[in-house]
């Protein structure tokens, strides 16, 4: 199906980008521009800015809590923007809806960004802070169940980063990995995978500007062909959690995606791919408005129920 109409709108309004190379400052500052005042956002039980305590120093956190039971299941949610944008409030929006339709406690990391703090800082807060809430369970509210995390774009490559290291130091409480449009191959070689071609221009995200987008992370260090920077060349994806793996028809790290839910049912773990028609990279950020897109959260929660 062509892109849907109301992205492609949206897409039609945008300016051409400006020349020159990308300013981390301004393009943090004009992303929180656009931030919904507090009075807008989505009402929850109850939402708590904190700081969590962990082996990778002090850590903001956001908490969000859909209801006033006692106890719930716990996603620790990692948000996108290239390692070098998005923040606590870019994506608190997306927080919320997966706190209200999955009615599991949400505890979004406000990790350390390229380039200022280099590789593997951001990977380390990640991490420190999945051990932390099921460290501090009891104080969070959880249930002692679910564990799950969650992450959208270079969000969803700490999610496939975070479990695999999980793994290899024996700790066995993620249940669930769900992961939006990840980054999971930071070797842009056009011919790597056919979506970098075949969705290069004209949706939003392009092939072209994956290089100089992912240059802040790259430069402070972290080399593409690392595992813990490109799950997808991980040579053993056995024994890591469940996973959600949820695509773009037009992104062009679709195919990268979809293979790594391949790759994790190759090595016996149990995986759903889920690609959204006439979506582009960025949708559940960006576009979660439209009906069909907001869907994804439903889906998240029936993944989570063992539903789907």
């Amino acid at each position: 199906m062509p892109l849907h109409p109301e992205i492609a709108r949206f897409l039609a309004t945008l300016p051409a980008p400006p020349e020159g190379p990308l300013d981390p400052v301004a393009m943090r500052a004009g992303d929180e521009a656009h931030v919904a005042p507090l009075a807008e956002r989505l009402p929850l039980h109850r939402v708590e800015d904190r700081t969590a305590h962990t082996a990778s120093g002090d850590v903001p956190v956001r908490v969000y809590t859909p209801t006033e039971a006692d106890a719930h299941g716990v996603i620790v949610y990692f948000h996108g923007g290239a390692f070098f944008l998005g923040s606590l409030e870019t994506h608190d929006h997306v927080a919320r809806s997966l706190a209200k339709e999955t009615g599991l406690t949400v505890v979004s990391v406000g990790y350390r960004l390229a380039p200022e703090a280099a590789f593997p800082a951001g990977l380390d807060d990640c991490h420190a802070v999945v051990r932390w809430a099921a460290e501090q369970g009891e104080d969070l509210g959880w249930d002692g169940t679910t564990l799950a995390v969650a992450g959208d774009s270079s969000g969803g490559n700490f999610v496939a980063a975070v479990v695999a290291r999980a793994h290899d130091e024996g700790f066995d409480r993620i249940t669930h990995q769900i992961l939006y449009y990840p980054s999971l191959d930071l070797d842009f070689d056009e011919d790597r995978h056919p979506s970098l071609r075949e969705n290069a221009a004209g949706y939003g995200l392009e092939t072209a500007g994956l290089k100089p987008f992912n240059a802040f992370y790259l430069g402070s260090g972290a080399d593409p062909a690392d595992p813990r920077v490109s799950p997808l060349k991980r040579g053993d994806l056995s024994g890591l959690p469940k996973a959600l793996v949820v695509t773009a028809e037009f992104d062009p790290m679709r195919d990268e995606g979809e293979l790594y839910g391949k790759r994790l049912r190759e090595a016996g773990v149990e995986a759903t791919v889920a690609r959204y028609e006439g979506a582009g990279h960025g949708f559940v950020q960006h576009f979660s408005w439209i009906p069909e897109y907001h869907e994804v959260f439903a889906r998240t929660r029936d993944f989570i129920a063992g539903k789907a």
